[in-house]
């Protein structure tokens, strides 16, 4: 049910509806306040599930286990960089009253399009794969369930919340953001369970070193992994409805507090992912510098830190499974409306992002390889949303006054090279080519 039609249908006023009345009076200049920002806080916040998903616990971890605080700086870099790409997202969203794929689909010759719907729709479905695994063995190692009740579990739970998304933007904000909140205290509390080295942390995250070619390989899998296609298509839909600008005033205005939000929400995410790899660190690198996997890992912090240290990290785990779960089944959606002009239902759309996950698990596929092609899949599908962002928020014919400034071209272009280009250095990796100085 849209917005609209929960107006003119005389219902109570829902949640939604009082969040875009507030919002109207701000943009009035008749409210005012610390309160009147959180009225604008919620997009940002679903796409920050994109860097705190399953698929980076196994990365931070082995990154922390191997290398102890060294790559602290690989991290704080790949936020910033997932920083500058998402406000673009947004930007795009705020200012054309379009998402990603309906400009695509508006813009590019239809061949085109159709291709890139097509590998849009197997990246979505390689990203719930990962997400949906994870909250998964998170579930399994906890309670002890089979990992395919565990999925069961997740799927019911995940569908659950996505009901929600029918009352409006506001509710699947909230839930969204109580989930971020919890995955944040859970490695507030791991800080203070861990014993970190905080001044050898905070000399790494800021002073660049890169030990060996194997740690260049970790580096590779950080960034290149960083920005996510579907957090890239999600944010430009999440803003491009939620309040619709009158005039250039109200566009330049949300764009303020967009941009604010894309930085307080990815600087949350960039602090639970080095919170991972501080865990890590501090518990496995000097003694168990192997652990690289999610199961291990949980296995051996019991031991080494006690029961309530690898409690809160599957409690972690499994709300990031769930959130990112949900984000991405909204991404999917999102991507077939937006290129296609097509919607399904709910119902069927939940079954089709998870259907991969449910048939890597009845094969007998390792969870931990099953991540690991899930990423290579979502390399090779990055360049098609990373581009078409840049390209389309640089022209003025489309974004007007709000085209992108010089520095923020070069800054684009430089992090998609470097993304891209470490991208393609992983998949070169992971299909066995030699690369001198990382391979080996």
């Amino acid at each position: 049910m849209s917005l609209n039609s929960e107006m003119s249908s005389g219902t109570p006023s829902s949640v939604t509806e009082r969040t875009n009345a507030a919002i109207q009076e701000v943009l009035a200049g008749r409210r005012r306040g610390p309160g009147a920002a959180l009225l604008f806080a919620g997009p940002a916040v679903i796409a920050s599930i994109a860097y705190m998903d399953p698929g980076n616990f196994a990365t931070n971890i082995q990154a922390g286990a191997g290398y102890g605080y060294t790559l602290l700086w690989v991290v704080l870099m790949a936020n910033l960089i997932a920083m500058l790409f998402q406000s673009l997202s947004a930007k795009l969203g705020i200012v054309t009253g379009l998402n990603l794929a309906e400009m695509c689909r508006d813009t590019l010759p239809k061949p085109l399009v159709w291709v890139m719907w097509a590998v849009s729709e197997v990246a979505a479905m390689a990203t719930d794969l990962a997400e949906f695994l994870g909250g998964a063995l998170g579930l399994s190692l906890l309670f002890g369930f089979p990992l395919l009740l565990g999925m069961g579990i997740t799927a019911v739970v995940t569908y659950a919340i996505l009901l929600f998304e029918a009352r409006g933007f506001r509710p699947m904000e909230l839930i969204i953001g109580a989930l971020v909140a919890m995955i944040s205290v859970c490695y507030l509390i791991e800080m203070f369970i861990a014993p970190v080295d905080w001044g050898t942390a905070a000399l790494h995250a800021v002073w660049p070193q890169m030990p060996d070619g194997a740690a260049l390989m970790i580096s590779v899998g950080i960034i290149g992994a960083t920005v996510m296609p579907h957090a890239l298509y999600l944010h430009s839909g999440l803003t491009q409805r939620r309040t619709r600008p009158r005039d250039a005033g109200e566009r330049r205005f949300l764009l303020r507090f967009s941009n604010r939000e894309v930085v307080l929400a990815l600087s949350v995410a960039g602090l639970v992912n080095m919170a991972m790899v501080m865990m890590a660190a501090s518990a496995f690198h000097f003694g168990h510098s192997e652990v690289a996997e999610i199961e291990t890992a949980y296995h051996t912090l019991t031991p080494l830190l006690g029961s309530a240290a690898s409690g809160v990290f599957l409690v972690s785990l499994i709300a990031s499974g769930i959130s990112s779960s949900v984000v991405g089944t909204m991404a999917g959606q999102m991507i077939m409306q937006g290129f296609i002009g097509f919607r399904i239902p709910l119902f069927i759309r939940r079954v089709v992002t998870m259907a991969p996950a449910f048939a890597v698990v009845a094969l007998g596929v390792d969870s931990t390889y099953a991540l690991v092609l899930s990423q290579v899949v979502l390399s090779i599908a990055l360049p098609v949303p990373m581009i078409a962002l840049v390209l389309f928020t640089r022209r003025r014919d489309i974004m007007g006054e709000f085209a992108n400034g010089s520095l923020v071209n070069i800054l684009a272009i430089g992090g998609s090279v470097l993304v891209l280009g470490l991208n393609a250095v992983l998949l070169l990796q992971t299909f066995g080519v030699e690369i001198p100085g990382i391979s080996g």
